[in-house]
């Protein structure tokens, strides 16, 4: 029988010795037999004693238990890899005003997998949210924990929540999580239009913002706790961002390594972004992706310890010239008076040929409004690539598309905008809602 079995357990293409004496000893895993050993004596020496068996099980044993915990560690760590990987965004959005571009780099093949991830989420107001974090720890368990956070920040933001309140939520989350599930966090909303971005940090390391000219200063940002702690207060400052300044949000991996503490890593970042700048002169930013590649050219062959996240954002602004805002009384005449004023703005801006479509959904989305609001109705058109109409109030109903009858006398006016409109959009704010449409200009 155990002649039979020995062509099997060597595999394909290992002829069986003839002629010698042979132990043969099952490689036995956990679960399953992973192989065979095959211990071959001459017939000159010797026969096998029983001493000489008890010497194969244990070497057999042993390979057998150290190959299947490799397997199983190969294993986990695929898993985790992987798992952390779909959590992470497939892509970046293209909000308006900004453009962003990211990387992200496992841990050396030596350490376990970690927790950080990165996120930017575009906001009512064509704000966005530019998110970095990190949980503490390298396993399969941080990784997942990385993907709660990572969905509980994004529902936070479509709330629009301010940061310091949003890094609130993310402790509780955190501490509901366990004990000892911890976080660094750093949450950033960018205002296109009023060239401002708010920051607030939990325990993780400072931005740094590139300025167009070449400087590079890191932001004085209060550090704040980690996620996780819990009974602490986040602060929020608010900062000028103006328009050709790129803000880099990482995780502690690009700056830290056994080589190097925090702070030296900071300023050694610092030093490469103010000189990658000046090769590209004071009037010009450098490239945003080739940028991100020049920041992980930094590292060096002992600082791959940790998982690195980083984020890149660069600031193009929208021109007050670009903006038209006005505020409506919550009346009969309101509609009308939109019309009037988008009409005049569109002039303005050299895009009469829209006038009759905008007209018509400005008109919609105001009376809807109207009809619900106790404030006055805020109208706001935005021009870049795109043109982009916005009409908040006060009343957190959010519209629904319904298909109206015949005999109804309303209830198409979200269907009108669903079918002129490139697209829309509804969002539930902390003071009401936002209601959205944007519309393709000639040039596209």
């Amino acid at each position: 029988a155990a002649r039979a079995a020995l062509p099997e357990l060597l595999g394909a293409g290992r002829p069986v010795p003839t002629g010698h004496r042979a132990i043969l000893a099952p490689l036995r895993g956990r679960r399953r037999v992973i192989g065979a050993a095959v211990f071959v004596r001459s017939t000159e020496r010797p026969p096998f004693e029983a001493s000489d068996l008890l010497v194969a099980a244990q070497l057999a044993t042993h390979t057998a238990l150290g190959i299947d915990k490799a397997v199983l560690y190969g294993r986990e760590a695929y898993i985790a890899d992987e798992l952390q990987r779909t959590m992470l965004p497939d892509s970046l959005p293209q909000p308006t005003g900004v453009r962003l571009a990211s990387r992200y780099l496992p841990a050396a093949e030596t350490a376990r997998v970690g927790g950080d991830w990165y996120d930017a989420i575009p906001l009512p107001g064509s704000r966005v949210a530019l998110v970095v974090g990190d949980v503490m720890g390298h396993s399969m368990t941080s990784a997942a924990i990385m993907g709660q956070l990572r969905t509980t920040a994004q529902t936070l933001a479509q709330l629009d929540l301010p940061p310091q309140e949003v890094l609130h939520h993310l402790d509780e989350q955190a501490q509901r999580l366990g004990s000892d599930r911890m976080a660094t966090c750093l949450y950033a909303v960018y205002d296109p239009v009023a060239h401002r971005i708010t920051i607030a940090n939990a325990g993780h390391p400072p931005p740094v913002l590139l300025h167009l000219g070449g400087r590079a200063e890191v932001l004085r940002v209060p550090p704040g706790a980690p996620i996780g702690v819990g009974g602490v207060d986040f602060e929020a400052v608010e900062l000028d961002a103006p328009a050709g300044a790129t803000l880099l949000l990482y995780t502690d991996g690009l700056v830290e390594s056994r080589l190097r503490d925090v702070w030296t890593g900071i300023e050694q970042l610092r030093e490469r972004l103010a000189a990658t700048a000046q090769l590209t002169g004071d009037d010009h930013s450098p490239p945003l992706e080739a940028l991100c590649d020049d920041v992980l050219d930094m590292l060096g062959p002992g600082d791959r310890d940790d998982d690195i996240a980083l984020l890149a954002a660069r600031f193009d602004g929208i021109a007050p010239s670009d903006v038209a805002y006005w505020y409506l009384e919550p009346e009969d005449a309101a509609p009308g008076r939109a019309r009037r004023l988008a009409r005049q703005a569109l002039s303005r801006w050299g895009l009469e040929e829209l006038s009759d479509e905008v007209e018509l959904l400005v008109s919609e989305v105001v009376t809807n409004a109207v009809r619900y609001a106790e404030r006055p109705v805020t109208v706001r058109l935005l021009r870049t690539d795109i043109l982009r109409c916005e009409v908040g109030d006060d009343s957190p109903q959010l519209p629904r598309q319904r298909r109206a009858r015949e005999t109804d006398e309303g209830g198409r006016g979200l269907f009108l905008v669903n079918r002129l409109a490139r697209r829309w959009g509804a969002t539930r704010l902390s003071t009401g809602k936002v209601v959205w449409f944007e519309m393709a200009t000639r040039s596209q």
